[in-house]
């Protein structure tokens, strides 16, 4: 202990604010070590008058957040014991964690709600193995537990901007099923969902995900989609206003299920891919393609 104590008082001497790494934490001493070695960096920022951050660190993602869980592994535990037994402040407490177990990101909401100022996090939840807290969730989570707190201006479109832009200038492979931000993560393909929507979007949307995320929902088409989700599809996809928007029955749309129909029964077994529904909506709804095609960007 007495070496790593050296260390940060030769970064206080210099009027460096220290972050020291509590590398392992899932795994260590917490009472035989942890606690005893912040307690002395605590001692240290009382005499310097300065800050001593912690940073503890889940490496290789063993932490547990559920209640009860026993130490080393209990991430509230860890927070709770630096905060109120060693008497780091939440403002130098942050959290570290990975995603091995798939508890990246309730470890992090954990730490938080137990007393961690701060949860490292990067977009997509990028990083080494399995990666680190998303901050796309982390930020949805705030929101959650906080409401807007205040911070009216918070856009959280940006989501969707900066995946665009992972995606399509630096050729980040995004699962079309990752939350939030993949391709699929508002995309329904059963019929009778795309039949609710048109009577009411809340029933099958999680939120306003057009709204937040600047992702209208959609539809994908198979042969379970029937009129109601080409109809769906249509209107989505071309962005139809209100008052104009197509029908079930609308002769264009039933022609057009019957050509999906017939895909099917011939052998397809994959989903209609969006170039062939723009095909068909600009030989069976001229009209439509010709008039909101703009629109779509077709």
């Amino acid at each position: 202990m007495d070496n790593y104590l050296k260390i940060v008082k030769t970064a206080l001497d210099n009027g460096i604010i220290p972050r020291c790494h509590f590398e392992d934490i899932t795994r260590a001493d917490i009472y035989g070590f942890v606690v005893p070695f912040a307690s002395e960096l605590m001692k240290l920022a009382q005499q310097y008058k300065m800050p001593v951050k912690i940073r503890m660190c889940d490496t290789m993602g063993y932490g547990i957040a559920m209640p009860g869980a026993a130490l080393p592994r209990n991430v509230n535990g860890i927070v709770y014991n630096l905060h109120h037994f060693a008497g780091v402040p939440s403002e130098w407490l942050e959290w570290h964690g990975h995603n091995d177990f798939y508890r990246g990101l309730t470890n992090g909401i954990y730490a938080w709600m137990y007393g961690a100022c701060s949860v490292n996090a990067a977009w997509l939840g990028i990083g080494e193995r399995t990666g680190n807290t998303p901050i796309e969730a982390l930020i949805m989570e705030y929101i959650s537990l906080r409401g807007r707190d205040g911070k009216e201006t918070l856009d959280t479109t940006i989501i969707t901007e900066i995946a665009r832009y992972m995606s399509q200038k630096m050729g980040v492979e995004i699962a079309a099923k990752q939350p939030l931000v993949g391709k699929n993560f508002n995309v329904t393909k059963a019929g009778i969902h795309a039949d609710g929507l048109m009577k009411n979007e809340e029933i099958y949307n999680i939120f306003d995900t057009k709204k937040v995320l600047n992702r209208p929902i959609m539809v994908g088409i198979t042969d379970k989609s029937g009129v109601s989700g080409i109809a769906f599809w249509i209107n989505a996809f071309f962005e139809i206003p209100d008052g104009e928007k197509l029908a079930k029955d609308n002769p264009g749309v039933v022609k057009i299920k019957d050509i999906v129909d017939k895909q099917y029964v011939d052998g397809r077994i994959i989903g209609i891919a969006d170039e062939e529904m723009i095909t068909w909506v600009k030989e069976y709804l001229p009209e439509i393609y010709k008039k909101f095609g703009q629109n779509a960007g077709v």
